[in-house]
């Protein structure tokens, strides 16, 4: 089973982490939507209570990465929303559940810094991503960004 631990995304095995979930997405990003266009995220954006940036390891080395964080409260409920970011696990360490785990942590996370709802953007064709979402209770919204690599906007209420 693999284990959780907070990080900075500036540090080295979060640098690294993001560097190849970047790398994947580039490498198989629709040529239709033009280029992917990665985002590099801020400490600052993923530091309590704003967020939090968790890197997943197997007891050897880092294989995984997620973070939430606070953005723009939803503008019919003015419900605290938070955002689930860079959700991702190397080749090796897919395939066991440990993607859905890691949703459920982070989700867990942004409910304990006071988020009433998490969505998250995605694109068509992360097939297996959009699947995860959809059986662990996301459903499509509307979007409430201007992702140019998302296609799909999702959200799930938090009780």
């Amino acid at each position: 089973m693999l284990r959780f631990r907070e990080a900075d995304v500036t540090d080295a095995d979060g640098h690294a982490l993001l560097e190849a979930y970047f790398a994947e997405r580039a490498a198989g990003f629709p040529a239709t939507q033009g280029a992917y266009s990665p985002t590099w995220p801020s400490s600052a954006q993923f530091t309590p209570p704003a967020g939090v940036f968790l890197i997943v390891d197997d007891g050897d080395e880092a294989v995984g990465c997620g973070g939430v964080r606070r953005i723009q409260r939803r503008p019919d409920t003015n419900e605290v929303r938070f955002e689930v970011k860079h959700l991702w696990l190397a080749p090796t360490a897919r395939g066991h559940g440990e993607g859905r785990r890691l949703l459920a942590e982070l989700e867990r996370r942004a409910h304990e810094l006071g988020a009433q709802e998490v969505v998250l953007d995605t694109n068509a064709s992360l097939e297996a991503a959009g699947a995860l979402y959809r059986s662990s209770g996301y459903t499509e919204v509307e979007p409430y960004n201007a992702n140019p690599n998302a296609t799909h906007w999702f959200g799930k209420r938090l009780d």
